[in-house]
């Protein structure tokens, strides 16, 4: 079994985790009788709870919980409904974008209706996979958009390998009032086309990494106004701990490594962000 990283000291002020993917890191899988899945959704509430402890003993207070295709969409939602701090983002992912149907994308923007789901996403391009066609990625894209305007829920990007044809698609469809590039991975030109857009950025684990300094740079470039930290749990955690399983809690490592990056203090930072996350996502 692998161990989970030790826990970073706790940071002076609360900060939230922008995104990460719960259902994952309970292990959630589908069950096939009533009484399994009665025990499925009883562990993974435990699950969901010790996740939420953890977070809270280092200052991470909040999360939003992030939607990859429907199902996974439907328990962030019903978990965001049953936890305290606990928020959901809703969509089809750009690597399912074969299953962007009109009758699953009705039921994306009904969930995203719900009040304690705050974000349609993570919707975008990925250019590196490429386990969907472009065109159906970029049809996905287009309809999320869509939905995060019809709803006024925040757009939450995953762009891969596709910077300029996601920039291209948002300037084209007229973006969304809020949009979050979640784990950012462009450089310091990108992230200056994102300041004049006003987009948000989210920084994960790999702007701690030895070989990322483009990341740095671009982090150098945001505005602490745009700057948002997520963990993408249980994917990317930062350093020292490549190569294991990430969680909520190690967010201090990654804001830590943006305040000095950005010169500032880290619970300053924290606090920065946990305000640009109300501007984000509402009113926790």
């Amino acid at each position: 079994m692998t161990t989970l990283p030790a826990a970073p000291p706790p940071l002076g002020a609360e900060v939230f985790d922008s995104h990460c993917h719960l259902d994952i890191m309970v292990g959630d899988r589908k069950a096939s009788s009533g009484d399994q899945v009665a025990l499925a959704a009883q562990s993974a509430a435990s699950g969901v709870e010790r996740i939420l402890a953890d977070a809270r003993a280092v200052g991470v207070t909040r999360l939003v919980t992030i939607g990859y295709d429907l199902r996974s969409s439907e328990w962030n939602a019903a978990t965001a409904r049953e936890h305290e701090g606990v928020y959901a983002g809703v969509a089809i992912h750009p690597n399912e974008a074969h299953a962007a149907t009109p009758e699953t994308l009705a039921e994306i923007e009904r969930l995203a209706r719900e009040p304690r789901v705050r974000a349609v996403g993570e919707t975008g391009l990925d250019h590196f996979r490429e386990w969907a066609s472009h065109d159906d990625q970029a049809a996905s894209f287009r309809a999320h958009i869509e939905i995060a305007k019809r709803t006024g829920k925040a757009l939450v990007i995953h762009d891969r390998d596709a910077h300029d044809e996601v920039l291209r698609i948002l300037a084209e469809e007229g973006a969304p009032e809020v949009v979050v590039f979640h784990s950012f991975s462009g450089d310091a030109e990108m992230a200056r086309q994102c300041v004049d857009a006003g987009y948000f950025m989210s920084f994960s684990g790999p702007v701690t990494y030895k070989n990322a300094g483009y990341l740095r740079e671009a982090a150098q470039v945001a505005p602490v106004e745009l700057l948002l930290v997520e963990t993408d749990a249980p994917y990317l955690p930062p350093t020292p701990h490549r190569g294991r399983p990430n969680a909520p809690y190690l967010i201090p490592l990654t804001l830590r490594c943006l305040a000095e990056v950005k010169a500032v203090d880290a619970d300053d930072l924290a606090r920065a962000v946990s305000a640009n996350g109300e501007r984000v996502f509402g009113a926790w």
